[in-house]
C-alpha cells in the first residue's frame, strides 16, 4: 500500500499490502540469517541487484523490509533503511557521508549521544565540526555560508524542548550544497513531515515513539535514494542491522502511531499547562504553550505539539529528587515516547553521557525533570504531579 497520504490509514497499511505465506495477514517473522535457492541464475540475479530478494539478513530480511517501506511511505521519502539502535542509524548516517576535510554544522542542544558523536568522534576523523546557539537561526545560516557538507538538525531538542525552524535553514544549507539532516524522533511523521519541509535524511530512534511500547530498539533513516543507498552501504558492511524479532515488534507498535501520538499530543499539552501554572515550577520547556520562544515556529511546522516536555524545579537538584521519588504514575527510566509515563534527570537520561559542565554548557539546568507524557488518563497523571511537587 503506497497510495494514501493519511498517516492513520498508513501507519496501520504501508509496506504490508501484501498477504504473507499461507494468507497471514501479518507479516512472519523470518529469524533465517541465510536464504537459498534452487537455481544458480536466480541467485546470481539477487545478488547482482537484477531480481528482488534476501541472501543474508546482515544485509536485508523480509520481516524488516516492510518497517523500512512503512516509514518510507508515511515520511513521504524515496527509500528507508534500518539499523539495531537509534544511535545506530545517527552514527552511521554521519559516518556514511562525511570523511576528512568535510564540515558539519549543528546545534548546541542535540541528543547527548549525538552531542559525543560531534565533540569526540568526528573530529578524530579530522571533521571540522561547528555547534551553533541552537536558537541563533542568523548565526547557524552565517556558519553555514562559510562552508557545510551536512547540516545537522534536532527539533523539539532533547531535553529543553527548542525549536528550529527546518524550512529556513535548509534553504540555507542547500545553497552552499549541504546536506540536511533532521532528528524527527519526538514527532514522528505524525507529527511533522522534516522532508516536506527541505530535509534530505530523517533519522529516528524507532524504540521510542514508533514502537511505542518500551519493548524493543531500532533505528531508521529516510529520504533521498542516493543518499539512504550510501547508508545502507555501510551499513551492510559495518553491520549495525536490525533484527527481524525487534523489527516485526516496531511494526506491530506503529499500526497504532496515530492514535497513540494523538494522545501524547493532549497528555503533553494537559501536564505543560498544569506546570506552568504551579507556583513551585521555575519553569516549563513545551513548544505548544504560547510563551514558548518558539511557538510560532512549531505551529507553522509541527501538527502537533507531542508527549515529550521537561519542567525545572524552584528548589533545585533536591526537589528534583523529592518529586521524582514521590511520582507514582511514572517509571523512573531513561527512554521516552512508551505507553507508560517516562520521566527522569538529564544527568541520567538524555546527557548522562556529557560530564555537569558540559550539561551546563549546553543550556541545561541540573534542576530539570523531562518527562514523558504516556497515554493514561490526564486527569489522573496532573494529580499525581500535584501530590508529588507537594512534598517537595
Amino acid at each position: 500500500m503506497d497510495t494514501t497520504t493519511n498517516t492513520g490509514t498508513a501507519s496501520v497499511w504501508a509496506g504490508e499490502g501484501k498477504l504473507a505465506s499461507e494468507g497471514a495477514i501479518v507479516t512472519p517473522v523470518y529469524n533465517s540469517v541465510t536464504f537459498g535457492f534452487e537455481a544458480m541464475d536466480d541467485w546470481f540475479d539477487v545478488a547482482l541487484g537484477k531480481k528482488p530478494g534476501h541472501i543474508y539478513s546482515r544485509n536485508t530480511n523480509p520481516t524488516v523490509r516492510p518497517l523500512e517501506d512503512k516509514i518510507r511511505i508515511l515520511d513521504g521519502g524515496e527509500e528507508a533503511t534500518s539499523f539495531s539502535t537509534g544511535m545506530a542509524a545517527i552514527s552511521n548516517t554521519l559516518f556514511a557521508l562525511l570523511k576528512a576535510g568535510d564540515r558539519v554544522v549543528s546545534i548546541k542542544d542535540t541528543y547527548g549521544g549525538s552531542n559525543k558523536v560531534f565533540i569526540e568522534f568526528l573530529p578524530r576523523m579530522q571533521v571540522e565540526v561547528h555547534l551553533c546557539d541552537t536558537s541563533d537561526f542568523a548565526a547557524i545560516e552565517r556558519e553555514v555560508s562559510k562552508g557545510c557538507t551536512v547540516l545537522y538538525l534536532e527539533t523539539p531538542t532533547n531535553p529543553t524542548m527548542k525549536i528550529v525552524d527546518i524550512e529556513r535553514l535548509a534553504k540555507a544549507a542547500h545553497a552552499v550544497g549541504a546536506i540536511v539532516v533532521v532528528d524527527n524522533t519526538f514527532n514522528t511523521p505524525v507529527n511533522q513531515r522534516p522532508l516536506a519541509l527541505g530535509a534530505d535524511l530523517v533519522v529516528y530512534s524507532a524504540t521510542k515513539y514508533l514502537n511505542g511500547h518500551s519493548d524493543a530498539m531500532g533505528g531508521l533513516v529516510v529520504g533521498r535514494k542516493s543518499l539512504v543507498d550510501r547508508i545502507y552501504h555501510y551499513r551492510e558492511i559495518t553491520g549495525a542491522s536490525l533484527h527481524a524479532q525487534p523489527a516485526s515488534m516496531i511494526v506491530r507498535g506503529m499500526k497504532t502511531l496515530e492514535l497513540r501520538m494523538l494522545r501524547h499530543n493532549e497528555n503533553g499539552m494537559a501536564v505543560a499547562r498544569f506546570l506552568a501554572g504551579h507556583p513551585k515550577v521555575d519553569q516549563v520547556f513545551y513548544p505548544g504553550l504560547p510563551e514558548h520562544p518558539n511557538h510560532a515556529i512549531a505551529k507553522k511546522q509541527m501538527h502537533g505539539f507531542g508527549g515529550m516536555l521537561s519542567f525545572s524545579l524552584k528548589g533545585g537538584f533536591d526537589s528534583v529528587v523529592v518529586v521524582l521519588q514521590s511520582l507514582k504514575l511514572a517509571h523512573k527510566a531513561a527512554s521516552l515516547g512508551s505507553v507508560g509515563t517516562l520521566v527522569g534527570p538529564p544527568r541520567t537520561t538524555s546527557h548522562v553521557e556529557l560530564s555537569a559542565q558540559e550539561r551546563a554548557d549546553a543550556g541545561i539546568p541540573e534542576g530539570l525533570i523531562r518527562y514523558s507524557a504516556g497515554i493514561e488518563n490526564a486527569d489522573d497523571l496532573i494529580a499525581d504531579l500535584e501530590q508529588a511537587l507537594a512534598r517537595a
